[in-house]
């Protein structure tokens, strides 16, 4: 705790011009690895997106053919009651031969016109159920068909990304190592305010030089007065439009280093 707070108060009292050196230090590492997260471009959304796609398809075809069991299962079902039907048919026709009356041998043709009718009502479900399967047959086709494409575009998109990301990974984790030793350089309120600003800056960029008496971020015009505070560097100031801080041209050609 004692060494947390002595580094604190080291990092505080260093003169303001040593704080914006490191901040424009960091600054410019902190570009080098925005242009290369740029030549990746949308390539890790767009893997991301193919990822996603890809998992959508997977719970679509399986909810495909769990559907194309239910109608199979449906269909079977309707044929073993047909085989029931006209095994009770046999019956209650072996059984009008052994009638005592006409009345016994009425009841048991309604029971015959009645299983035909059930026979008639399965074959007719049979034939939509097998109908609803021949299209979830042809959905399921489509959906394998468009599921490998997806892969493949998923496989080239990722030869593509990890391509870039072996050519550049090297150079980023040194980059970053760097990035990192000038943080620890920074006093925390300094660093929080350039995390923020560099956030809310379309181009990443937070600390930028005063260039021919305009902001180096938006291009707006710095009073004299404003620019005479800027070199003599007492201060860390920032532009009244945009709230970048400024640092002046020279400090730019002064390498800082995380000693």
């Amino acid at each position: 705790m004692a060494t947390d707070t002595k580094k604190a108060q080291e990092l505080t009292e260093r003169s303001t011009e040593e704080k914006l050196k490191f901040l424009y230090e960091l600054q410019t590492i902190d570009s080098e690895i925005d242009k290369i997260k740029t030549l990746r471009g949308e390539l890790p959304l767009e893997v991301q997106d193919l990822e996603d796609e890809i998992a959508g398809l997977q719970t679509r075809l399986s909810n495909i053919q769990e559907e194309m069991n239910d109608l199979e299962g449906s269909i079977q079902k309707k044929k073993n009651e047909i085989v029931d039907s006209h095994a009770l048919i046999k019956k209650y026709q072996e059984q009008q031969m052994n009638v005592r009356n006409n009345r016994e041998y009425d009841s048991l043709s309604k029971e015959i016109e009645f299983q035909t009718l059930e026979i008639e009502l399965s074959e007719k479900r049979i034939r939509e159920f097998t109908g609803q399967l021949e299209d979830k047959k042809q959905l399921e086709s489509e959906s394998k068909s468009l599921l490998d494409e997806r892969k493949g575009d998923l496989d080239d998109k990722k030869s593509e990304l990890n391509s870039i990301i072996n050519e550049t990974q090297k150079e980023e984790e040194e980059l970053k190592r760097r990035s990192d030793n000038f943080e620890d350089l920074i006093e925390p309120r300094l660093l929080n305010a350039y995390k923020k600003i560099r956030k809310n800056a379309r181009n990443g960029l937070a600390v930028v030089p005063v260039e021919r008496d305009a902001c180096g971020g938006c291009f707006n015009k710095i009073p004299p007065q404003r620019q005479l505070d800027i070199r003599s560097r007492k201060k860390i100031i920032v532009c009244e439009y945009c709230g970048r801080i400024l640092v002046d041209i020279d400090l730019m050609t002064q390498e800082a280093s995380p000693t």
